[in-house]
């Protein structure tokens, strides 16, 4: 048995048809064919059923198939542990984070790791929690930053710091010559732009404006902060967003809320007892007097 029959294996099973696993291997339909034949006779059982209009895996190969996924992704983290460079001077670091940090974190974060350690390569994901807890868990990440807690107890949290939400308007917006905070009933008379709904922001601003009694005026919903930033900026809407977000837009001010909006915490995320490459080591261990440096706490 050969590393190449896995991979052809679970190639098979991920497209469930040998002519688009053959186009995704670079291999001809045959030549997989022959493989997986040869991977079977090797096991002394049918891993895959070829009668239906698609391939599945018969029951002896969804066990098998289960075990092979996660002995690849051990092989794969130790074929990176043994080119993994100690010194720093080379390596790849893979990252994620949840759409709210590419805005205002993403920037101070990887200047700060950059200028600490040029050659290391950076590969940046933005993505959903579910599917950042899910790329841990495959491997197919080495870090990533989000809101705990967090689901998977696969996954381990270090928090960072809490993040504050604030009402966030232009200079020229009347809530910005206010001295002191606004109250939920103020807010309720103005028109809003917020994220949609698939934001985590957005869940937490919809459980407070709930707890809070009003019906808010949402005219606008979008899935970018920064159409929200730009909307806000040239036009005389709020919206709610982390205070941070403004440091990097002169022409946004903070508006406190009383009641204020609940903190979230912040947190490095990692897959629990996984192998830790220098460069991810080294990133950790950065991660905290950076986010100090840009003033973030």
């Amino acid at each position: 048995m050969l590393l190449r029959h896995i991979r052809y294996l679970l190639a098979v099973a991920e497209h469930r048809n040998f002519t688009r696993a053959a186009e995704a291997l670079h291999v001809s339909q045959p030549t997989l064919s022959q493989q997986i034949r040869q991977l079977e006779e090797a096991l002394g059982t049918q891993l895959l059923d070829r009668t239906g209009r698609t391939v599945r895996a018969t029951d002896a190969g969804a066990a098998y198939i289960g075990y092979a996924r996660r002995a690849l992704r051990e092989l794969e983290a130790g074929e990176r542990a043994v080119h993994d460079v100690r010194d720093l001077r080379r390596g790849t670091l893979r990252l994620a984070m949840t759409p709210t940090f590419t805005s205002y974190l993403v920037g101070p974060l990887i200047a700060g790791f950059s200028a600490r350690h040029p050659g290391i390569a950076l590969c940046i994901n933005e993505m959903s929690l579910d599917a950042l807890e899910l790329a841990l868990a495959d491997d197919a990440i080495d870090l990533g930053i989000a809101f705990s807690p967090v689901r998977s107890a696969e996954i381990e949290c270090r928090p960072l710091f809490a993040e504050k939400l604030s009402i966030v308007v232009g200079v020229n917006h009347p809530f910005a010559q206010r001295a002191g905070p606004i109250t939920p009933r103020d807010l309720e008379r103005e028109p809003l732009a917020l994220l949609s709904a698939d934001f985590a922001t957005r869940t937490y601003v919809d459980a407070y404006l709930y707890k809070q009694g009003i019906a808010p005026k949402i005219l606008i919903e979008a899935n970018s902060i920064n159409a929200v930033v730009v909307i806000v900026r040239r036009g005389g809407m709020a919206t709610i967003l982390p205070d941070a977000i403004t440091r990097e837009n002169a022409g946004l001010r903070n508006i406190a809320l009383d009641p204020a909006l609940p903190h979230r915490t912040v947190a490095l995320l990692r897959r629990r007892e996984s192998y830790q490459s220098a460069a991810a080591l080294a990133f950790a261990g950065l991660i905290e007097g950076i986010i100090a440096d840009a003033a973030l706490t």
